[in-house]
């Protein structure tokens, strides 16, 4: 299988888990303003969303959106817990953190990076990110990862979209837990191999 990304766009996360959960596939990088793959393929071809993370299996056919991909990398190596077991409470907060993530976080951080964005929205966006991410701090509190104990597909995805502060003048070290996590998370040996590989870490 193959994970088409951007260095350090949300598809970071999907190549996060595929590397914690210790899978063979191969990458290729997306030119997201031109829609070009490192291969000179059409990428709107290969999905027609036009955005990364994709994930195209051997048969030709490809799963999108990154919390899909995410939990459907994690339910192949269930005894990795990278995904909880299917039909656990603890199966449904991780789906209620990867929502989040994606509709309260992702979202609010995407509208800071659009330069077409009028002041007014992405000053709303602000606001309403730091109201997330105090609540994040608030709920996170001490614990190691979002599910307690247990690194999951929530961190990767958490710490990808935690990473993009620094590029629009959000400073997540207002709340120190959360730099702490992210801290923790940065180090993971998987993590490490997967920020070197997009070119985001040298060494």
């Amino acid at each position: 299988m193959k994970l088409f990304f951007s260095p350090g766009a949300s598809s970071l996360a999907a190549h996060i888990a595929l590397r914690e959960a210790a899978l063979r596939f191969d990458l290729e990088r997306v030119n997201l303003k031109t829609k070009k793959t490192a291969s000179d393929s059409d990428f709107l071809r290969i999905n027609a969303k036009g955005y990364v993370p994709t994930l195209q299996f051997e048969d030709g056919s490809v799963l999108t959106e990154g919390p899909a991909i995410m939990l459907w990398i994690g339910d192949q190596v269930p005894e990795k817990r990278l995904v909880p077991a299917p039909g656990t409470m603890e199966r449904y907060h991780l789906v209620e953190w990867l929502n989040f993530i994606a509709t309260e976080l992702h979202k609010n951080f995407s509208g800071l990076f659009d330069p077409a964005a009028p002041d007014a929205a992405r000053q709303a966006a602000r606001e309403r990110l730091d109201k997330r991410l105090a609540y994040l701090s608030k709920t996170l509190g001490e614990a190691p990862f979002l599910l307690g104990e247990h690194f999951t597909v929530a961190d990767a995805y958490l710490f990808t979209v935690l990473g993009w502060g620094r590029f629009v003048d959000v400073d997540i070290a207002r709340w120190p837990n959360l730099a702490a996590y992210a801290g923790r998370i940065g180090v993971r040996p998987r993590v490490v191999d997967t920020l070197k590989a997009e070119g985001l870490l040298k060494g």
